[in-house]
């Protein structure tokens, strides 16, 4: 059964769990990334092509059937495929994190039983495998970029930090899902009805600037926007990002994560007897 010594809750065992577990994190992730692509012919390469055909896809529906334009400085077509690109790769980190959550637990139920196992690394794994597709698309798009621009803006550096408090986001919020999914099942359709609605209510298909200026505010409530609109400023503008939003959505984002850290802590003791 679960280990019951390391299931203390405060932010400092959040730390302490990451970096004891560390290794086991990088192991399990290579082999989740590893296990996606397993007896397909052309295994790791449909990370490239994935993106790409989505990213083709849109901006084909939005660009020449619903003629949508985006002011980036550059050709209207080719400006809106990259800057909803750009809207793609956060949404798809959140996404792909915060999907496979809710049956964390119920998919590894050996893990719960018959051995000990520290379970509250599940979400890290899935977040690492999130974070190399999210690299692979980056990858893709500064090529893109370059292809049209021959240069890149030196912002790009920034982008771990403005990932950051997203990434704490996501983790909190994924060991909620995780210990949710336990106990209600319907918790999985749920989270794939509210990663269609992110899609629609980000400004991932639109300008935040599109948007009636009283119904801003309100789009900002949206974690995903503020990142969205200052990893665009990033790789399109070169802008650095505004610091004081940026800090706040760091500070909240580590009270979500110490949060959902734990809640899965606690709730974690009747996994067994649940599953």
């Amino acid at each position: 059964m679960d280990s019951s010594k390391h299931q203390a809750a405060g932010p400092l065992q959040l730390i302490q769990s990451f970096y004891r577990n560390r290794q086991l994190i990088q192991q399990m992730t290579k082999r989740e990334v590893m296990g996606r692509y397993k007896g397909s012919v052309f295994g790791l390469v449909w990370s490239f092509f994935n993106p790409l055909l989505m990213l083709t896809v849109y901006t084909f529906v939005f660009s020449v059937v619903f003629k949508a334009r985006w002011n980036t400085g550059i050709d209207s077509k080719t400006g809106f495929a990259l800057a909803l690109f750009v809207g793609m790769i956060v949404h798809g980190l959140v996404a792909e994190s915060i999907s496979r959550a809710p049956s964390l637990i119920t998919s590894n139920v050996n893990y719960v039983k018959k051995v000990v196992f520290p379970l509250e690394i599940l979400p890290w794994t899935v977040m690492g495998a999130a974070l190399f597709h999210t690299t692979i698309n980056l990858f893709v798009w500064s090529i893109f970029y370059f292809v049209i621009n021959f240069s890149l803006h030196w912002t790009i550096v920034l982008l771990p930090l403005v990932f950051f408090p997203l990434v704490l986001f996501s983790m909190g919020t994924s060991w909620v899902l995780a210990s949710l999914g336990v106990y209600f099942r319907d918790v999985n359709q749920l989270i794939s009805l509210v990663v269609t609605l992110l899609l629609f209510l980000s400004p991932v298909f639109y300008p935040i600037s599109s948007i009636p200026e009283k119904y801003q505010p309100l789009l900002y409530m949206n974690p995903l926007t503020l990142i969205i609109e200052q990893t665009r400023g990033i790789l399109i503008s070169g802008q650095i990002p505004d610091w004081k939003p940026w800090f706040l959505s760091v500070v909240l984002s580590v009270i979500v994560a110490c949060l959902g850290f734990a809640w899965f802590q606690k709730t974690r003791k009747g996994f067994a007897d649940v599953l």
